[in-house]
């Protein structure tokens, strides 16, 4: 389980440290692809796995899933961090997610992911304004 939101930085050959406590989650393999908002998605790959898998099973009549498959998988990169918890991001999608140098990495439970510094700070920012006003029903549990 990912949780928490960490500041580290790109390196110049951008590389990320993985946060420590997100490492043993993603020892064994990550795939990294793009994400809805402007935000690079970081899956390990059993959970990559599970989702490809949930996407293969839509109707290849479905025109919109059609269109987030093929952004979905033609984005993905696949990698195994090294010794020292890095990861490379790749040009596009550092280009995609307007990574520079100062990032935000968030945990989500089963996945993790990647923001430009800036960019989450704005999205958080209002996020959490919205966070009360989310209508009954729409969470499990009553929360």
């Amino acid at each position: 389980m990912f949780l928490g939101t960490h500041t580290p930085r790109l390196d110049d050959k951008g590389r990320l440290i993985l946060p420590a406590r997100f490492r043993d989650g993603l020892a064994g393999g990550v795939v990294i692809t793009k994400g809805r908002e402007r935000y690079l998605c970081v899956f390990p790959t059993p959970e990559f796995q599970r989702i490809a898998d949930q996407l293969r099973q839509q109707p290849m009549t479905n025109r919109a899933m059609r269109a987030y498959s093929r952004i979905f998988f033609a984005s993905a990169h696949d990698e195994v961090p090294d010794k020292q918890g890095r990861i490379t991001i790749p040009a596009h999608l550092r280009a995609y997610a307007d990574l520079d140098r100062d990032l935000a990495v968030v945990g989500e439970y089963s996945r993790v992911e990647i923001w430009d510094r800036a960019a989450w700070e704005t999205y958080s920012a209002v996020g959490e304004e919205d966070f009360s006003d989310i209508p009954e029903g729409v969470l499990p549990g009553g929360l």
